[in-house]
């Protein structure tokens, strides 16, 4: 959880620059239709929720694996058990679509390769958007490896087609409201034995905001709770307004494939972005796609909070090393999103809050990534 530094105080000028870069972000999505233009909104509001209360998925393993502290992980749980019972509803009535993969052995070297990648890249997919928003240099350089490998993979499918694959399974689909209590009992255990496991701290993760007021909603910091209750609500206002949960890593893809089209890649040559979606999107204007405004948003609205709690800066990247571990963290990261049907958010959070087996596959291989991450980190000078 951040700590509040005394003496800080809004920076008004960027704030204000800042604030007319979120209005042109909202427009320019609007003229695309009003729910464009209140997922960008949303974005902002994601990103602020990042922001304030430092919610890292990266940083959470870390510490759980080296220190001990299960805090970050159980506030994830809190996330899913608030997500499970969102969606449940929504899903249910046919509102919407939920994040259901197959569940396949792709993905489990996918999410692995993303276990490791975010380690190196010291963030995750909504953990590099917000560590840019925040002025971070070297994450700079995580988000533009991230989007080629993500590109890449997109390039490369034969090889991981022929892997052995199940069909996609959903406890929603097969059982109704009792698959979504089967998952939110699981969740419950889960919570309640991360819990006895590392008392006392846990009550540290699990409790409201302290302090609570108008200023520190504005200006945070918050709690991990408090940022896990807005994610929850974010991400349902996402599925109502996308009609599909909030996702990142696609963003990336299509950041980097236009920018190789400019650059002279034919996509014709590609049986991937030969298919009529991937071919549509390719063609269409960057505030036409519901993931690249909502990554774009999150990016200002991370900015925004750290301007308003005066503490925007740019960071330079600390090493040479840092940069090379930045780099090769966002590759693995980006092609192992691709591979696993999502990243921490398409493919953890939604998929697990869709009741979706590929979900839980994901966080399992991710972790087991992590441990491997954590261990590399040493040798490129990050600190643990």
């Amino acid at each position: 959880m951040p700590t509040t530094q005394p003496g800080l105080v809004p920076q008004r000028l960027p704030l204000l620059a800042i604030t007319a870069l979120v209005f042109v972000l909202v427009v320019a999505a609007g003229a695309h239709g009003w729910r464009l233009g209140a997922l960008a909104g949303v974005g902002v509001l994601l990103g602020a929720s990042l922001f304030h209360a430092s919610f890292g998925f990266a940083s959470g393993y870390r510490r759980l694996f080296v220190h001990g502290d299960g805090r970050g992980l159980l506030s994830q749980i809190v996330l899913l058990l608030l997500l499970t019972l969102l969606f449940a509803p929504i899903l249910l009535s046919g509102a919407a679509k939920g994040a259901v993969s197959p569940v396949a052995l792709q993905a489990a070297i996918g999410a692995t390769l993303f276990g490791v990648g975010m380690q190196l890249g010291s963030g995750c997919a909504c953990g590099t958007l917000y560590a840019i928003g925040g002025g971070s240099g070297v994450m700079l350089f995580t988000l533009i490896s991230f989007s080629a490998g993500s590109f890449l993979a997109t390039l490369t499918p034969g090889p991981w087609r022929a892997l052995p694959r199940l069909e996609p399974v959903s406890l929603l689909e097969r059982w109704g409201w009792g698959g979504a209590l089967l998952q939110l009992a699981v969740l419950g255990l889960l919570a309640l034995a991360l819990s006895r496991w590392q008392r006392p701290r846990p009550n540290r993760a699990i409790a409201a905001m302290s302090g609570f007021s108008w200023r520190t909603l504005l200006v945070g910091p918050w709690s991990l709770a408090g940022g896990a209750l807005a994610l929850a609500l974010l991400s349902g206002l996402t599925l109502l307004l996308a009609g599909r949960p909030w996702g990142v890593t696609w963003g990336f893809t299509l950041w980097a494939a236009k920018l190789a089209r400019q650059l002279g890649w034919d996509p014709s040559s590609s049986v991937i972005w030969q298919q009529e979606r991937f071919a549509t999107a390719l063609q269409a204007g960057l505030f036409e796609d519901i993931t690249s405004v909502m990554n774009l948003g999150i990016v200002l609205g991370a900015a925004a909070a750290a301007a308003a709690a005066g503490r925007l800066s740019f960071r330079s990247p600390p090493s040479a090393n840092a940069v090379t571990a930045a780099l090769l963290g966002g590759l693995l990261m980006g092609y192992g999103a691709w591979l696993s049907f999502g990243c921490n958010v398409g493919a953890y959070l939604a998929g697990i809050a869709s009741t979706s087996l590929h979900g839980w596959l994901w966080i399992v291989f991710a972790l087991l990534g992590t441990t491997v991450g954590v261990r590399l980190r040493s040798r490129f000078g990050l600190s643990n």
